[in-house]
């Protein structure tokens, strides 16, 4: 009976480690940085987004959107080969919580003209948007930070030559040599975006984000309460939970997680 209790135990810490991963490393063709995700205070945007990794719905994608000192957005399109980029089916919606402010270095979801729009398209925030950003359409869902020199990476990227291909496709940045204009890039090759090779979890510590200090949304006339964890996505507490009780119970019987 100990034995199956015990077995029982370290299943749960097994999951509890996964679906608590907190700090994610993008590893990208201009480099790799680390995002430190706030799981506990934006758990269902967590959640959506760990469920997008699981998934590898980002491999290979491309950064698609640079705006100069606003954002660098990516997470929803692909190159195959040739013009257009493909868009990648997406998930459903997840609810938007506007909690923390857009201030630099934070990550935050895009969305449509709607404020729970947001699916799987994110952008890093080049320098304090929180005037424009915390407010316009309910406010943008900031759901984590970039640590360590991990900027120095985001604000190469948005240093690239930038090219358009549509009046909706603007700003994609560019891998090109000096001599080389956007008009030469017609036919490009996958080297000359910036690719996402892959977002990958390395801390699945419970709390990693004890020693960031995030800027709370003030701009918001209604106070956004911090939401339960989603129990169908990839990481929360409440979903932990839920299913230590429910391998306890089953112990119990046998002995008595802008687009």
């Amino acid at each position: 009976m100990l034995k199956k209790f015990l077995y029982t135990a370290t299943l749960f810490i097994s999951l509890t480690s996964l679906l608590n991963a907190t700090i994610v490393e993008f590893q990208t063709s201009q480099g790799n940085f680390q995002v430190n995700l706030f799981d506990q205070t934006t758990p269902k945007t967590v959640d959506n987004f760990l469920q997008y990794i699981d998934e590898e719905h980002y491999t290979n994608s491309v950064v698609h959107r640079v705006s100069p000192d606003f954002v660098v957005q990516g997470g929803g399109f692909t190159f195959e080969g040739e013009w257009p980029l493909e868009r990648i089916a997406t998930n459903a919606a997840v609810v938007n919580e506007p909690v923390y402010s857009n201030v630099k270095g934070t990550i935050a979801m895009a969305k449509a003209s709607t404020p729970n729009s947001a699916t799987d398209q994110w952008f890093f925030n080049l320098k304090n948007n929180a005037s424009n950003l915390d407010l316009q359409n309910s406010g943008f869902t900031v759901f984590g930070q970039v640590i360590g020199d991990g900027m120095t990476v985001v604000e190469n990227i948005a240093q690239l030559k930038l090219c358009d291909y549509s009046t909706n496709m603007k700003g994609i940045p560019m891998v090109v040599d000096d001599n080389q204009e956007c008009s030469d890039m017609s036919a490009p090759g996958i080297e000359n975006f910036v690719v996402i090779y892959q977002i990958i979890i390395i801390d699945s510590s419970e709390v990693t984000d004890a020693d960031l200090t995030p800027v709370k949304n003030t701009l918001i006339s209604t106070p956004v309460e911090p939401t339960t964890p989603d129990t169908g996505g990839g990481s929360g507490g409440s979903f932990a939970w839920l299913t230590l009780l429910g391998l306890l119970s089953f112990s119990m019987r046998k002995l008595v997680i802008k687009n």
